[in-house]
């Protein structure tokens, strides 16, 4: 694949999202990490640190649950936003750790000094306007043979929405997600190795289209450059929630159901390799010196 900017996402829509300051960490989300933690079970390292990046989006539940499988490591929160490391510093102390009870490492709020054994990336990439420059800062975080654990939405994600947006003549409902094999093309490129992926699809049910696209507004936005250029009236959104109604009655259950496809992702930081010079240069002095040599080593025979 060409290895160039995301043609679907506009860059700053993306950082206006990255900027936001999101009140709890989006229940699927948790639902993703508890099951992307359920994989550290087949990895052999224990990291005596890890990174986790940008929790307050990715879910901050994992935070106990690796915290828990990793008693004995280190651990760097890594916020980009000051305003989102003190949120994350609060919500993480309240829920599970204290002064007077927790005996382990440190947890620290910021990146870490030396590279790590483990970066742990939840639900980030698909809303990244440079994914490839976001992977490669995920890889000079890690030492050689460190391993990056990741998780993103995938091309089936919103298929019933983007197919209602179609039929309206609506532009897109939401920016393309990239497909598993392309993520394992880029981390290769980016210097990982052996990269394992694989996809599940989870199907999510609501009782209301009002339910529905709340739910929606804590998962992201849509980054398409080509979105709505601005507000749309009342007269749009009833009609837009007219539509979803009648998803629902045709639905045998009478719910409004919405695919999203979850990639899973796990690869090593390849160790740096042996360069070899194409060429040797060697003066006209030590080759006379080895020729002289070897003549002494002929004589002695």
């Amino acid at each position: 694949m060409p290895f160039d900017l995301p043609p679907t996402i506009a860059p700053v829509a993306a950082a206006r999202w990255a900027a936001r300051l999101p009140e709890a960490s989006p229940w699927l989300h948790e639902e993703v990490a508890r099951r992307m933690e359920q994989r550290l079970q087949w990895m052999t390292l224990q990291p005596q640190s890890w990174v986790h990046w940008e929790p307050l989006l990715g879910g901050l539940q994992a935070q106990a649950l690796l915290a828990a499988r990793y008693p004995k490591s280190e651990c760097y929160v890594a916020l980009a936003l000051a305003e989102h490391a003190q949120v994350a510093r609060k919500l993480i102390a309240s829920a599970w750790w204290s002064p007077t009870r927790w005996t382990g490492p440190a947890v620290h709020f910021r990146l870490p000094d030396q590279p790590a054994q483990m970066l742990w990336a939840n639900m980030a990439l698909h809303m990244t306007a440079d994914p490839q420059a976001l992977i490669a800062q995920w890889h000079g975080l890690l030492e050689p043979r460190g391993f990056l654990m990741f998780s993103c939405l995938g091309p089936d994600t919103l298929r019933e929405l983007r197919a209602l947006y179609v039929v309206q003549g609506w532009p897109s409902a939401s920016h393309a997600f990239t497909d598993m094999h392309d993520w394992g093309d880029m981390l290769v490129h980016a210097g990982f190795s052996e990269p394992v992926m694989d996809m599940e699809r989870i199907t999510l049910t609501f009782s209301t289209p009002e339910r529905m696209l709340a739910e929606l507004r804590e998962l992201g936005r849509n980054l398409h450059p080509q979105r709505f250029a601005g507000l749309r009236g009342r007269a749009w959104h009833r009609q837009l929630l007219s539509q979803l109604s009648q998803l629902a009655k045709a639905d045998g259950e009478g719910q409004l159901r919405l695919t999203f496809e979850i990639v899973y992702g796990h690869a090593f930081k390849a160790p740096p390799r042996l360069t070899v010079a194409p060429e040797t240069a060697v003066s006209l002095d030590a080759m006379r010196a080895a020729l002289r040599q070897g003549k002494k080593n002929g004589d002695s025979h």
